[in-house]
């Protein structure tokens, strides 16, 4: 009986796709719609929160978020993230899947809120609140990763798999574009209820007392979806596969699923069920697990890590790449209210004809491509076209060649989310066996949160210009280098996905080879 599969598991690998399963990718979406509105929306405001509480009466330009600060702003929901990643992923090893997935979201509207609520009577403790609350908020972000990948993997069919798991996750674009749509909309609000002149015609005119609740109402809205969802989170069963190979309780897995797909299930016989459930029980430091699947975590951890340093500093720092390039006015040309409006247009654009699209190119084509090509297409061409914008970098600068910028800055989004942003999400979570299985995604997605780290701590020193500086920066290797220092991981990243094996049509079982002798062994392979 090595490697047979339990009835209940063959019926969902088999099973047709069906109502159940649109309303997983809803219920496991809306997290991550929220994990990327709350991660990405601070980008659209930090401008803002320097002109409040930083801008020194006086200056010719507006405040700016000191070096430090902005930083912690920009960072700390991303180390609460990684923190989360490996708590729940392996509390959902430990306690199932379910038991813990509604406290995630629950934490997350909580210090969503909380975050908006931010207070102090100076700057400092303003600050100070604010980065409290986001540390906590990534950290039930950080959960919602590796719960939501493992549902999504064990409750899928084998035929549709990867689509159904890259659907969740290209929730994350719409919860990128539904941020910058309510902040133009708040800011555009705002703007005309209370009209103002530039900061270079009137310092103090120039941001009204209102503009301390735009960014405030901001950070709040995306709480909304998130919570119309804890209920139907609630709803859902324990996935069959944490609930047969892990509680061992294979009748309570067929009755759950028989329900989910209106299909009777029959249970094994009882020699049956101990042959196949009381299988292998090595854990993660074993050398078992370093035999098996040693090169699998290393691949997930390292590719995942070399992506997220250039995909978050792209994306929390687009505003500052595109007012060097001139696509975003000087700050002193605008009011603080009209700035936060014209960041989340640009941002807006970008979102809608490159992140969005690449998500769901994934989604129709990841069955069909397979992951291993997805992933080491979409390093290869965000390396190309890092290269094509930093080769050529003061062309671009010019007025006349701001489109082409956009457009090629585009692609690499496009890119990152038809290849690695998303195959990153995808394989953890079907490479390795259910009782690791959650376990092993947090720890790779923990690996890309720490390049988030790097990424967002080291672009914003390291692509200040080497002569003139933002105020209190030290000088950098600038926008160009940074480009090429960024096109570099990607390459690395196209190297490490070598490593990473192809999934595509195979059951969970099959590929994690549960229950087999290491004799019998190989490495899933592509086709």
């Amino acid at each position: 009986m090595a490697g047979a599969q339990l009835n209940v598991l063959a019926t969902l690998d088999q099973a047709k796709t069906q109502w159940y399963h649109f309303m997983a990718i809803v219920i496991a979406g809306m997290g991550f719609f929220t994990d990327a509105y709350d991660l990405f929306c601070i980008a659209l405001v930090t401008k803002l929160l320097g002109r409040i509480y930083y801008t020194e009466p006086g200056s010719k330009d507006p405040g700016t978020l000191p070096p430090s600060v902005s930083a912690a702003v920009n960072g700390v929901a991303l180390c609460g993230t990684l923190a989360g990643q490996l708590f729940f992923g392996w509390l959902g090893d430990k306690l199932g899947r379910k038991s813990v997935y509604g406290f995630t979201l629950i934490l997350m509207v909580l210090c969503s809120v909380a975050s908006s609520l931010s207070f102090g009577h100076t700057a400092k403790g303003v600050i100070a609140t604010l980065c409290f609350f986001r540390f906590w908020l990534g950290f039930g972000i950080g959960g919602d990763y590796p719960l939501s990948a493992t549902i999504m993997s064990e409750y899928a069919n084998k035929k549709t798999r990867g689509a159904f798991i890259a659907a969740v996750f290209a929730m994350q674009g719409f919860g990128i574009l539904f941020g910058t749509i309510v902040a133009i909309v708040v800011s555009a609000a705002f703007r005309n209820a209370y009209p103002a002149p530039s900061y270079a015609e009137n310092a103090a005119a120039s941001l009204v007392p209102q503009a301390d609740y735009v960014w405030r109402v901001i950070l709040m809205f995306g709480t909304v979806p998130a919570a119309l969802t804890y209920y139907w989170r609630m709803k859902m069963p324990e996935t069959a596969r944490y609930t047969a190979l892990i509680a061992r309780n294979t009748k309570q897995a067929a009755a759950d699923m028989t329900k989910v797909l209106q299909k009777e299930i029959q249970d094994e016989d009882e020699e049956v069920q101990r042959q196949v459930v009381a299988g292998d029980n090595w854990g993660l430091f074993s050398s078992q697990f370093v035999r098996r699947h040693g090169l699998h975590l290393l691949a997930t951890t390292s590719t995942w890590f070399l992506l997220d340093i250039a995909f978050y500093s792209q994306n929390l720092f687009q505003k500052d790449i595109f007012s060097k390039v001139g696509w975003i006015p000087p700050a002193r040309t605008m009011n603080a209210i009209e700035e936060v409006f014209r960041i989340s247009r640009a941002q807006a654009l970008i979102a809608l004809c490159g992140t969005i699209p690449g998500y769901w190119f994934t989604v129709a084509l990841i069955d069909i491509m397979g992951r291993f090509w997805i992933q080491l297409m979409g390093f290869l061409m965000m390396t190309v076209f890092m290269i094509a914008l930093a080769v050529p970098y003061e062309h671009w600068t010019q007025p006349a060649h701001h489109t082409g910028f956009v457009v090629l800055y585009g692609l690499t989004f496009f890119f990152a989310n038809f290849g690695p942003n998303s195959t990153t999400f995808v394989v953890p979570a079907e490479i390795f066996p259910a009782r690791l299985r959650s376990t092993c995604h947090g720890i790779s997605a923990a690996a890309g949160k720490a390049g988030a780290i790097v990424g967002a701590f080291g672009f914003l020193y390291a692509a200040q210009d080497p002569k003139k500086p933002d105020h209190g920066y030290a000088p950098g290797i600038g926008i160009r280098n940074t480009l090429f220092v960024l096109a570099g991981t990607n390459f690395l990243g196209m190297i490490m996905s070598l490593l990473v094996p192809e999934s595509k049509g195979m059951s969970l079982e099959e590929i994690a080879k549960e229950n087999i002798s290491d004799d019998a062994t190989e490495a899933p392979a592509r086709v």
